[in-house]
């Protein structure tokens, strides 16, 4: 689909995203250590699906401390699937950490708003669509989107700052005023 504008939003669940991840990943390795204690044989692929995770996340947290910028831990998480699968017990859980690899990623992913002619979507993990109708006000100002919804919904996200600016807000807020005066009637 072509839209006339693109606004990308910011993500600000960066760090309950890793958080989550790293309770999830340390879960995983000391459930695959408590099951190889309580086993009556060595499990070296459990050791080592234990050892890589925690080598991981203890990897990640360093680099985030020492970069200051976001680390993935989508591989962590699908190791940890991979370990679950090869569990003797609750091996189902290997299928909901492979959903949590793939969620980790979209979660980290930028919210865009695209504004067409007819509608405005927003693209999420299952994207949004709204008519015009469905606004009372559209506006763009000092980094800020607002979206008014008539039903007394209010979306107020901070722009992603970007180097180069495709549109101005003028030229925005105008189109999407014009956009809901033509609806409006």
């Amino acid at each position: 689909m072509r839209y006339q504008y693109v606004v990308i939003l910011k993500r600000d669940n960066g760090r309950l995203i890793d958080l989550i991840s790293i309770l999830l990943c340390s879960f995983s390795a000391l459930n695959f250590l408590y099951a190889q204690v309580h086993a009556d044989h060595i499990n070296y692929f459990l050791m080592l699906a234990a050892g890589i995770i925690l080598a991981g996340v203890i990897l990640n947290i360093v680099l985030t401390r020492k970069r200051n910028r976001p680390v993935r831990y989508k591989y962590w998480l699908l190791i940890s699937a991979v370990g679950w699968f090869g569990m003797p017990y609750l091996q189902w859980l290997s299928i909901l950490f492979v959903l949590l690899t793939f969620l980790e990623y979209q979660a980290r992913y930028p919210l865009e708003i695209g504004v067409t002619g007819d509608k405005v979507v927003i693209n999420t993990l299952i994207k949004q669509q709204y008519a015009w109708s469905a606004f009372n006000n559209i506006v763009l100002k000092d980094g800020l989107l607002t979206l008014d919804f008539k039903s007394n919904k209010l979306i107020q996200k901070e722009v992603l700052d970007d180097d180069e600016e495709d549109a101005d807000e003028d030229e925005f807020n105008e189109y999407c005023q014009s956009r809901l005066k033509a609806v409006a009637g």
